[in-house]
């Protein structure tokens, strides 16, 4: 119920609206009940981070793959962007919050990332001949910080006005598929 909470609150008002007494009080107990289940309002917030993740990988998934690697990447960079779109507060939160220092983030957040980046690996793989898989890896990650890019400036509106997150996604997919190309054939 916390972890609901905080995330509609988030929805809501962003990380700035997020108080351990503001998620009592829509959860109807007291905001020290929240030190029995978080560490602290850190704790909560990386937890909830997660949980952001793992809907992303559920709206990323179903991805036709077999369509190839354009075609996947197309998708599953369009259905990033529709989520980011649709839920941008919680997105901001993935990346505004940080913990403490000397705190890590827990191995649930790890899976999940690595079940999201799993899902470009799967689209890339028919690119990359075996023995290839730590650069498929790589490549993987970059492409989905260059989609990261993307949706960082299409939510804080510092797109230009005749660009639009679906249509440069789409762009980068295509021109990453096609480099990429070239650069397994060489």
């Amino acid at each position: 119920m916390a972890l609901d909470a905080a995330s509609v609150i988030v929805s809501q008002d962003g990380l700035r609206g997020l108080s351990t007494r503001r998620i009592a009080k829509e959860i109807g107990y007291a905001a020290g009940t929240l030190y029995q289940l978080f560490e602290d309002l850190d704790d909560l917030i990386a937890q909830m981070n997660v949980d952001t993740l793992e809907a992303l990988f559920e709206a990323c998934g179903g991805v036709d793959y077999e369509a190839g690697p354009e075609a996947a990447l197309q998708e599953l960079a369009a259905r990033y962007i529709f989520f980011v779109g649709e839920h941008p507060r919680l997105w901001n939160a993935l990346f505004e919050h940080s913990l403490p220092d000397g705190r890590i983030l827990s191995e649930r957040h790890n899976s999940a990332v690595i079940k999201l980046l799993g899902l470009a690996e799967t689209a890339l793989a028919p690119l990359f001949p075996p023995g290839k898989e730590d650069l498929r890896h790589r490549e993987a990650r970059v492409l989905w910080a260059s989609l990261y890019g993307i949706a960082s400036l299409a939510v804080s509106q510092k797109l230009p006005e005749a660009e639009t997150p679906e249509d440069m996604a789409a762009s980068l997919a295509t021109n990453y598929i096609a480099g990429l190309r070239v650069q397994c054939a060489a």
